[in-house]
């Protein structure tokens, strides 16, 4: 038996982890631009803004297009951005101080927010600024036993605690999703930045349909990864899941399956839930965001959504399904947020393929076993946020080590387009 890991938390409703929006990231442009409209609202009538941004907010936001996302909302004439990356506020590395100007340059209203992943915001001291707690269970072993007992699965979970209504946002999430496949696949060119980072899926989809059943599945399936992620890079429209950083793993397992195996769409958004399910569960109880706790929360938490989505898909029950989301993550402990730039492009494409890879390999692995394992998912869960939190920040999503240190010191910026 696992050991009963109890938060108290109440977790929100699925529109809040898979939210529909456009790219390149959930806590640097999503997150942004809803802080930006929401102070507009209450301060229509003010001359001027000014916004700082702190950590890593400020020290990759030109390259994930923060100061657009504001500016856009606010208005480039009348608004001020200051940017401090060396400056960590102490509730989460995302922050941002917005003030409102009144005729004669005074200040008239000031406001203290912070991004917290997956287009969320929060105030300090506070849980997320969202919509209305709706899961009174918020572990998957508290869950996993609901399903033993009552003989159902997490969907239905998910339907008795969200209401049937939740089955249309779904069909919107997947018809997003599916479309932003659809049109990664046909899109080529170089995507925008200073990387000059050429588009693949379009290569890849067509050199996958050359080879054999078993190299083919796995070449359709970067395909799809590979589609979404370039759509999220270029500022394409996608749905964060769970944020924009890791988009494409899950819209990659669910439409490779979909053509594949001839899975109806209502199984399809069922196992949607199903993995939102278990991204909710490490939102709530850890963390999504990159900033805050690395790669681990947004590519690591994908592979668990996706190996638990074709767990639930093949027919596995729910402990091989807590099994799947449980490999899934365990074998991202520890990734680093270290994108090159500050831009969602190396590593971040390349890893939405692989970890797309490894959930299939996590579904694969747990459909052999009868579920029954040592460390369970809510484990994974608590270990994630702690080795999050021991990550030195220059690790996490500030784009000052790691992969992207190594290669300002090998080749520069200016030459950089030559290894690519």
């Amino acid at each position: 038996m696992h050991e009963v890991l109890y938060f108290n938390i109440f977790m929100y409703s699925l529109k809040e982890l898979y939210r529909i929006g456009h790219g390149p990231s959930s806590s640097h442009t999503m997150g942004p631009r809803n802080a930006a409209t929401k102070f507009l609202a209450r301060n229509a009538e003010a001359t001027g803004f000014e916004v700082t941004l702190y950590g890593s907010l400020a020290a990759t936001g030109k390259g994930h297009m923060t100061d657009q996302a504001i500016l856009e909302v606010l208005g480039e004439e009348r608004t001020t951005i200051v940017w401090e990356p060396k400056v960590f506020l102490p509730f989460h590395p995302n922050g941002m101080k917005f003030r409102a100007l009144g005729s004669g340059g005074q200040r008239v209203d000031e406001w203290t927010v912070y991004s917290v992943g997956g287009g969320a915001l929060a105030e300090e001291g506070q849980k997320p600024i969202e919509h209305k707690q709706v899961y009174e269970m918020s572990t998957a072993t508290e869950i996993l036993s609901w399903c033993i007992s009552t003989g159902k699965s997490y969907w239905e979970y998910v339907e008795e605690c969200e209401g049937p209504e939740i089955w249309e946002y779904l069909t919107e999430v997947w018809h997003t999703m599916k479309e932003a496949v659809q049109r990664g696949l046909e899109q080529e060119g170089v995507l925008p930045g200073p990387l000059c980072l050429r588009r693949k899926a379009a290569l890849y989809y067509v050199r996958a349909e050359g080879y054999q059943q078993s190299m083919r599945t796995r070449g359709l399936l970067f395909a799809y990864a590979l589609a979404v992620s370039e759509e999220n890079a270029a500022g394409g429209k996608i749905v964060t899941a769970p944020t924009c950083g890791s988009c494409g793993v899950l819209p990659a397992v669910l439409y490779h399956l979909y053509k594949s195996r001839n899975f109806s769409e209502q199984r399809i958004i069922r196992a949607l839930a199903t993995a939102g399910l278990f991204g909710n569960i490490v939102k709530t109880n850890a963390s999504i965001s990159g900033a805050e706790v690395g790669c681990q929360g947004e590519v690591g938490v994908a592979c668990a959504m996706a190996a638990a989505a074709a767990a639930q898909l093949f027919g596995g029950m729910p402990s091989q399904i807590e099994y799947a989301a449980e490999m899934g993550l365990e074998h991202h402990l520890g990734l680093t947020c270290d994108p090159v730039c500050g831009l969602v492009q190396i590593p971040c494409i390349e890893r939405n393929a692989y970890a797309a890879a490894r959930a299939m390999d996590a579904n694969s692995y747990a459909m052999f076993t009868d579920g029954v394992h040592r460390v369970s998912f809510d484990k994974v869960v608590e270990v994630m946020k702690k080795t999050g939190h021991d990550l030195p920040s220059l690790y996490k999503e500030t784009s000052e080590g790691g992969l992207a240190h190594n290669y300002k010191q090998m080749w520069g910026n200016e030459e950089s387009s030559m290894f690519l």
